[in-house]
């Protein structure tokens, strides 16, 4: 894949944020009740804190300088035993899907986060599941866990 970028989003790119989250939720909306709100949109999402807090990274991701999508990292630390990276949302619009887009922005994401990670999905998404197996497949060789609970499945490894 060439031509493409993976920014960390500025306050100023707030609002482009916000609104390619709404095409998120979206295609989202297949996979979990939600419903839009009277003005015709789905709910905001808490994006202030990708700004004000230190353990949250906002990326956009351009192809040939155009905005293809976006990725919301958090480093969660629960305690000193159990702190991982995780993605929060990721999104790749669909004219770009297939492409091998998301896989190399995702692989580059684990690179530029180095550390143990967790990434699940939702019971009802298995697009998500597979698509996340396969790349953390590709890009452990082979070394993560798979973790099975109650509504969703979580990919375990170390970047």
């Amino acid at each position: 894949m060439k031509n493409y970028e993976i920014k960390r989003a500025t306050l100023d790119e707030k609002e482009t944020l916000s609104n390619l989250l709404q095409f998120y939720i979206y295609d989202f909306s297949e996979f979990i009740d939600i419903q839009i709100e009277d003005n015709g949109k789905f709910g905001e999402y808490p994006l202030n804190e990708y700004w004000t807090d230190c353990s949250r990274f906002p990326y956009l991701i351009a192809l040939n300088e155009k905005i293809a999508g976006f990725v919301l990292v958090k480093w969660i630390n629960r305690d000193e035993d159990d702190s991982y990276f995780s993605i929060a949302e990721f999104f790749i619009m669909k004219r770009f899907r297939r492409s091998g887009l998301g896989k190399q922005v995702a692989k580059d994401i684990f690179h530029m986060h180095k550390g143990p990670w967790e990434v699940y999905q939702i019971d009802s998404n298995e697009p998500a599941q597979h698509f996340w197996k396969k790349t953390i497949e590709e890009y452990t060789g082979g070394k993560f866990t798979e973790r099975i609970e109650i509504g969703r499945k979580t990919q375990v490894f170390v970047s």
